[in-house]
């Protein structure tokens, strides 16, 4: 996808960082330097309620940045970077995004980790889907660009055209997409399995549609999580009081 993007000159600010199998349930990864999870911000200032304090994360980044020029920059490299994530993670089905699986530098690019869940195999409890959004854009992430509920800002316009221009880049490419997922049916991916798993980008990516549709129904995904930041929110919450409780119960076995 980043090749995709940087033949229609766009950097999106992405930090594929490497990870390579070694053997049977062995391999290295990359560490991606000067970058903390969603959830150590959070944390770190009011404990599990920093989920729903929209202002934190903008606080941590202005803290990391030691001018308004260097934090003006961070700025522009979250939203590029938070676009094109969105619009990967969308496209891909990648789910089980909750605050320890995504990470930011200190200077602004926001990055995924962790897919174990893709194309649309979510997870679920009792029946009922974990994943309440199309990909994650909660009101911390809007609060950066200077926005908060309905309401829109310069930076939240241009994030918007941000993931329509890298949106609409990947359906040209959709043929490379499905082929690259075809040559790794065999690979033993326990959810891409067939035909059918592939069948989901071609979802995603609003095959047989015009642009203006496509452009249309991306546009309507964003609101869709404008509307449910709250939500995710809430399962944020949940993460956290969870992680510090099972640290608590090992800590005191």
């Amino acid at each position: 996808m980043e090749s995709i993007w940087e033949t229609e000159s766009l950097d999106l600010c992405l930090l594929p960082y490497g990870c390579i199998s070694t053997g049977n349930r062995i391999g290295m990864i990359e560490i991606v330097k000067d970058a903390t999870t969603i959830a150590n911000i959070q944390q770190s200032v009011v404990g599990s309620t920093g989920a729903f304090k929209d202002e934190i994360l903008y606080q941590w980044l202005r803290d990391k940045c030691v001018s308004e020029d260097k934090f003006q920059h961070a700025v522009e490299k979250f939203l590029y970077s938070c676009g094109g994530y969105c619009v990967a993670t969308y496209v891909l089905g990648i789910g089980d995004r909750h605050n320890d699986n995504i990470m930011i530098t200190e200077s602004g690019n926001l990055f995924h980790i962790d897919f174990g869940h893709i194309l649309g195999n979510y997870k679920s409890f009792m029946g009922i889907s974990k994943e309440w959004v199309p990909f994650v854009l909660t009101p911390d992430f809007l609060y950066v660009m200077g926005t908060t509920g309905k309401k829109s800002s310069p930076h939240f316009q241009k994030f918007q055209d941000v993931c329509v221009k890298a949106y609409l880049a990947l359906r040209h490419h959709t043929n490379l997409l499905i082929i690259l997922f075809s040559m790794m049916l065999m690979t033993g991916m326990p959810q891409l399995t067939s035909k059918e798993d592939i069948e989901y980008i071609r979802e995603a990516l609003t095959v047989g549609c015009s642009e203006d549709e496509a452009q249309r129904h991306l546009l309507d995904q964003i609101e869709i999580c404008r509307e449910k930041g709250w939500m995710v929110q809430i399962n944020w919450f949940v993460h956290l009081v969870l992680g510090i409780k099972q640290g608590v119960e090992k800590r005191s076995t």
